[in-house]
C-alpha cells in the first residue's frame, strides 16, 4: 500500500531556532500513527508544519502525490486534510450547528451534519447552544465534528485528551479507532496520554529534541520497558 503522506526531511522551527530536525515518516491510508514525547519535544510544531502553519526550512511533504510545499492554509482541508490543534478551538459566539456548517462550508452542496450527530449524540443534544455554554468535552466533540464535516482523509489531531476527564478521553480515543476501521480514516494523533494512544494506534513514533528518537509498532513500543522509562515517563 502506498503512503497518503510522506515526510521526507523535515527542518522547521520559528525564527532562525530549528525546532525540528531531519524529521521523516509516512501514514498509510486507514492507518493511526501516534507521535510521542516529552513537552517541548516538537509534537505540535510537526503538526503546525503539515498542516502549512509553519514553512519548513528543509525537506518535503508529500500528500496523495501531490507535494504540498507553497499551499496556502485554507486550501489544505480541500486537499483532504483537517488539523484539529489543541486547546479546543470552537467559536464561542456561534451554535453547536453553526459551528459543523463552517467545517463543510466549501463543500458544494453541503454535506449533511447527520453523521455528525451520529456520531456525537450530545452534540444533537445541544445542537442549538452556544459555544461558550458548552463543556470542555464537548468542545473538544465539537472540534472533532467540525473537522469531520469537511470529510477529510487525513485528521492531524493535537492532544485532544487535555484536561479531559479519563471517560471522556476513552469516548474519544473509541471513535478514532471506529472512524479508521469503519471509513479509512488516516489519523496523526499527538497525544501526552501514551497508553490510550498507544492503545489504539497502529504505529508509534516517539519525538525527543525534535529528532525521532524510536518508530514501532505501537504494541511494541508500549512493551518497550527501557524506551517507556527514558522518553515516555511509565
Amino acid at each position: 500500500m502506498s503512503a497518503l503522506l510522506e515526510v521526507d526531511g523535515l527542518t522547521v522551527g520559528y525564527g532562525a531556532a530549528p525546532v525540528l530536525h531531519d524529521v521523516s515518516l509516512t501514514v498509510e491510508p486507514g492507518q493511526i500513527v501516534a507521535v510521542l514525547g516529552a513537552n517541548g519535544a516538537g509534537k505540535t510544531t510537526l503538526l503546525r508544519a503539515l498542516s502549512g502553519l509553519l514553512p519548513p526550512t528543509r525537506g518535503r511533504v508529500v500528500f496523495d502525490g501531490a507535494d504540498l510545499r507553497g499551499i496556502r492554509v485554507e486550501r489544505m482541508v480541500r486537499h483532504g486534510i483537517a488539523h484539529v490543534p489543541e486547546g479546543r478551538g470552537v467559536v464561542t459566539e456561534l451554535t453547536v450547528d453553526e459551528n459543523l456548517r463552517l467545517g463543510g462550508l466549501w463543500r458544494k452542496p453541503q454535506p449533511s451534519l447527520a453523521p455528525i450527530y451520529e456520531l456525537f449524540p450530545r452534540l444533537a443534544e445541544r445542537r442549538g447552544h452556544l459555544g461558550h455554554q458548552l463543556s470542555g468535552g464537548e468542545r473538544q466533540m465539537l472540534a472533532l465534528g467540525r473537522a469531520l464535516a469537511a470529510q477529510p482523509r487525513l485528521l492531524l489531531l493535537d492532544e485532544p485528551s487535555l484536561g479531559l476527564a479519563p471517560r471522556v478521553t476513552a469516548q474519544i480515543m473509541a471513535l478514532l479507532r471506529d472512524l479508521r476501521d469503519r471509513t479509512g480514516l488516516a489519523v496523526l494523533l499527538v497525544e501526552q496520554n501514551v497508553r490510550s494512544a498507544l492503545s489504539i494506534a497502529d504505529q508509534g513514533i516517539v519525538l525527543s529534541l525534535g529528532r525521532i528518537a524510536a518508530r514501532d509498532d505501537a504494541a511494541a513500543l508500549a512493551d518497550d520497558a527501557d524506551l517507556r522509562h527514558a522518553y515516555l515517563g511509565f
